[in-house]
């Protein structure tokens, strides 16, 4: 069979040597990245401070449309932010909770971060964090997440794919719920955007969140923020800054005027080399297209499932490809030795505690690199190799 997805493995030059199946932590960088941090520093060298007013200024929005190609989401209601956590704090940040209406309802296999905002916020005593218990520690139970949102919900923030298990929840679900008791979705994407097909206008969220570091190719530093048309220019975050007012450079003392459109869902300055590094990975996802990931992702996905249990491992990650996302976890005793022991190897993954060893192809992944893995994994707990690496913690 012929994969015509791989010919974008010369677009990766870690490719030439490494086996890279870490994409959920931290996708390959595209060759073309060099050129546009080239580029970038091309314009300040050549322009100095006139780059602000040719370009630099709009690319928390020009580049925000390019994420919204891949998410669904109109142009003109994506912003760029450096990661999630800001993300999040600006969204909740727009909300006063009121005692019939202060809830946030969300897993105990969130992103630890995710929960720090708003943990951090119920500590004055206006929220109240309702957390739903995962019975496995893999996957979240859709009923007893439906029966935590109520009419005392302000926001549900939920994530597409669970960063641990890569379990894949039931969005459209719980949106519906929230929205019939009058309580908001926040989706966070960060696992799905790139290798999961979905659309935040077809799911209906109120906003949503990710980030570049994984399957979208795009580095570090590039979070993005969906918020629904509907809420745009209803909503005040009071987590902003000055470019979130209509006219910046007037540098006019408070109250702000907040701009109209997606713009006021900013803050400060932007951080413009991480746009410009995002942007080819961006490219060539909108290129390939989703769809086509997505399909090569569950045969190999699915592959690897096959390959772990001939070898004697136990998978961890849902067995049903519609509920799972692009990663399978791998329960194998001393996991962290074993992962450093691999990375070492050139075979780069990683672990979570609970879950196991994490392995996650892409669109540029080959079937004989899941042998391989799978393979060496088996010989380094066979001959014991990572006992030298007993003392190791997570490895990267």
């Amino acid at each position: 069979m012929t994969d015509e997805l791989l010919k974008w493995r010369a677009e990766f030059p870690i490719l030439d040597r490494t086996t890279y199946l870490i994409s959920h932590s931290l996708g390959a960088m595209p060759r073309g990245t060099y050129e546009s941090l080239r580029e970038y520093a091309d314009v300040w060298a050549s322009r100095g401070v006139r780059a602000w007013a040719e370009g630099w200024w709009e690319m928390p929005l020009t580049i925000g449309d390019e994420v919204g190609r891949i998410i669904g989401a109109p142009a003109g209601t994506v912003a760029m932010h450096q990661n999630v956590s800001v993300c999040q704090s600006v969204i909740l940040s727009c909300f006063e909770p009121e005692a019939r209406r202060n809830k946030i309802v969300y897993s105990d296999l969130e992103f630890p971060s995710v929960m720090y905002v708003y943990e951090a916020h119920a500590r004055g005593g206006r929220l109240r964090v309702a957390r739903v218990h995962s019975d496995d520690g893999i996957t979240v139970s859709l009923e007893k997440m439906l029966a935590a949102i109520d009419e005392e919900t302000l926001l549900v923030p939920v994530s597409h794919v669970l960063f641990k298990s890569a379990f894949l929840q039931d969005a459209r679900a719980i949106t519906e719920r929230a929205h019939e008791v009058g309580a908001l979705v926040v989706l966070d994407t960060y696992q799905s955007a790139g290798t999961v097909p979905f659309s935040v206008t077809e799911l209906d969220v109120d906003f949503a969140t990710g980030g570049s570091v994984k399957w979208l190719c795009g580095g570090a530093g590039a979070g993005y923020l969906y918020v629904h048309p509907r809420w745009i220019d209803r909503l005040e975050p009071k987590v902003t800054g000055w470019m979130a007012h209509a006219a910046p450079f007037s540098f006019e003392l408070p109250p702000l005027d907040y701009a109209r459109g997606v713009a006021r869902f900013l803050h400060g300055s932007p951080n413009v080399p991480a746009l410009y590094a995002a942007r080819e990975g961006y490219r060539i996802i909108n290129e390939i297209g989703v769809e086509k990931i997505r399909a090569k992702s569950v045969r190999q996905t699915q592959r690897l499932v096959e390959l772990c249990e001939a070898a004697g491992f136990r998978v961890t990650s849902p067995r049903d490809p519609a509920q799972r996302g692009g990663t399978i976890t791998v329960a194998v005793e001393h996991a962290a030795a074993v992962t450093k022991e691999l990375v070492r190897r050139e075979i780069i993954c990683d672990f979570r505690p609970g879950a196991g060893v994490r392995l996650s192809p892409h669109f540029y992944t080959t079937d004989e690199e899941l042998e391989l893995a799978v393979n060496t994994m088996r010989e380094i707990v066979e001959s014991r190799a990572y006992v030298a690496h007993e003392a190791a913690g997570a490895a990267f």
